[in-house]
């Protein structure tokens, strides 16, 4: 099969790491949400997670002044919800009001959790030598809570220019996996 060009400014629309989420923060007295796209695991334990919010959006600043957050997964259902979020700014508008979320109270961090998400990771800044060169925060998960341990959200991927991919079926090919040590 024929491979066609493809310009390598946009390659992300391929390989975008994992679902979008909700990254709620709180700074002096204000709460915010962004919507992200842009986060891998890095590692198991500590629970490490990586995340490349941009030094122009209004979350940036006041996680990098609180260092912490909260890491929230939203599912399919809040789609219009979650685009509408990364089309405006924290800086005016009280997102968690305008868009009918309710903040929840996180146990372990200064962040609110966002109730109506499937789960919500509570995180610190672990190491922030990436953030001044890259705006690349890695964060230590202190604290997860999902809504249902049986049950898998049906998630959301961004590949750009207001085109989302919805998660599909589960396949299990538990039986191939062994743990190696």
């Amino acid at each position: 099969m024929k491979k066609y060009p493809y310009p390598v400014s946009e390659v992300r629309r391929f390989l975008e790491p994992g679902p979008i989420v909700l990254v709620s923060s709180h700074w002096q007295g204000k709460d915010n949400i962004m919507t992200l796209g842009w986060q891998t695991v890095m590692e198991f334990s500590p629970s490490l997670i990586g995340c490349m919010i941009s030094a122009g959006n209004h979350s940036f600043e006041m996680i990098k002044a609180s260092r912490d957050c909260v890491i929230n997964l939203p599912e399919v259902g809040l789609l219009d919800t979650v685009a509408q979020i990364g089309n405006c700014s924290g800086s005016n508008t009280d997102k968690f009001t305008r868009f009918g979320l309710t903040p929840e109270p996180a146990q372990s961090v200064g962040a609110p959790a966002v109730a109506e998400c499937f789960a919500s990771f509570e995180c610190q800044i672990y190491d922030d030598v990436l953030v001044d060169s890259y705006n690349f925060f890695i964060f230590e998960v202190l604290c997860a809570r999902v809504k249902s341990l049986t049950d898998w959200p049906q998630t959301m991927h961004y590949t750009g220019d207001g085109i989302f991919r919805l998660d599909g079926e589960t396949v299990n090919r538990h039986q191939w996996f062994t743990k190696v040590s």
